[in-house]
C-alpha cells in the first residue's frame, strides 16, 4: 500500500496555481496537495507577524495531512515567513520535513536575463517592503541593480477577473511607467507575485522592445526538479501516483469558479481548516 505523501503547495489564494500548473508539467508522476488560504487573503498588505502566523498554520496543516515537503508558492509568504519557519519552527515540528520558497530560486537566475545590469521587480507591497528580492539577488549577483515597484491593485484585479479590462490597463501602464522612471536602463522585469502571469500580455503592451518579462512558474518548477535530484532523501518521501488535490479555507464552489482561470483546467476542491483535522484522501 502506497503511503500518501504529496508535495504541499501553499498560497494565500489563487496565484500559486500558476506555480502548481508548471510543477505538474515537469513532475507529472508526483502527488500534489494544494492549499489556498482564501478566507484570509490577500496577504500582501498584512503585517510580518500576521503573514507568519497564517503561513505557519497552513504549513502545519499540510504536514499533518501527509506532506514532507511544502512549497510556499506565494512571494509574500516567502518573503515574510519562510526564514522564520525554517529556522525556528521546523526543528520542533520535525527535523526531516522541509519548506521551500519562490524568491531564492528566482534570485539565483535573475542576472542571466539582463545585459545592462538593471532589473525591475513588480510585486505586492509586502514583498517590496521586505526587501527580499534585492537582498537575495545581491547574494548571487553583487553588481546587479534592482528596482522595485509595488502594485497593490494588481491582485484584486486578477482575483475579480478584471485583468483584461481598460481599468486593469490603466493600473498596468501606471506601474510600468513608474518602474521605468526609476531607471531608463531596465531591460528585464521579474513578476514577483504568482498572480501576475495573468497580467503578462497586458504588461508586455507597455514594455520597451528590449525588455524581457520573467515569470516564476517554470523557474520554480525547474528548481524543484533540481532540488529533488540533489536530495534523494526527500524525493523518496514524495508519493508518486499522479494524484492532484485542491483545498481552500473558503467556500469550495467559489474557489473552483476562479481557480480554473489560474490553473488552466477545471478544479474541484475541498474545504480545509488550518488547526482543525488534517486532510485524509
Amino acid at each position: 500500500m502506497t503511503v500518501y505523501r504529496p508535495i504541499g503547495v501553499f498560497d494565500s489564494g489563487y496565484g500559486g496555481l500558476t506555480i502548481l500548473k508548471a510543477l505538474t508539467r515537469q513532475l507529472p508522476e508526483y502527488d500534489f496537495l494544494y492549499l489556498g488560504d482564501n478566507a484570509r487573503a490577500p496577504y500582501g498588505n498584512r503585517s510580518f507577524e500576521t503573514v507568519y502566523r497564517y503561513t505557519l498554520s497552513c504549513v502545519r496543516f499540510l504536514f499533518a495531512s501527509g506532506c514532507r515537503l511544502v512549497i510556499l508558492a506565494c512571494n509574500t509568504a516567502s518573503s515574510r515567513a519562510l526564514r522564520t519557519i525554517q529556522q525556528k519552527d521546523l526543528p520542533g515540528i520535525d527535523p526531516e520535513v522541509r519548506v521551500l520558497g519562490v524568491i531564492r530560486p528566482t534570485a539565483e537566475i535573475a542576472g542571466i536575463y539582463s545585459k545592462t545590469g538593471r532589473i525591475g521587480i513588480f510585486a505586492t507591497s509586502g514583498t517590496v517592503n521586505s526587501q527580499s528580492y534585492p537582498l537575495e539577488i545581491a547574494k548571487c549577483y553583487p553588481g546587479l541593480r534592482v528596482f522595485q515597484e509595488a502594485c497593490p491593485m494588481w491582485v484584486p484585479l486578477v482575483e475579480n477577473n478584471e485583468y483584461d479590462t481598460p481599468g486593469a490597463d490603466y493600473f498596468i501602464k501606471k506601474h510600468v511607467d513608474h518602474l521605468y522612471s526609476q531607471s531608463t536602463d531596465i531591460d528585464a522585469i521579474i513578476l514577483g507575485c504568482t498572480h501576475y502571469p495573468l497580467l503578462a500580455s497586458g504588461i508586455r503592451k507597455h514594455l520597451r522592445e528590449e525588455t524581457i518579462l520573467v515569470s516564476q512558474d517554470e523557474i520554480i518548477a525547474s528548481s524543484l526538479v533540481d532540488y529533488l535530484h540533489r536530495h534523494p532523501e526527500m524525493d523518496i518521501n514524495c508519493s508518486k501516483t499522479a494524484n492532484l488535490l485542491f483545498l481552500t479555507t473558503d467556500d469550495p464552489d467559489t474557489f473552483d469558479h476562479h481557480a480554473g482561470i489560474f490553473f488552466g483546467a477545471p478544479v474541484k476542491s475541498g474545504h480545509a481548516v488550518p488547526g482543525g483535522p488534517p486532510f485524509m484522501p
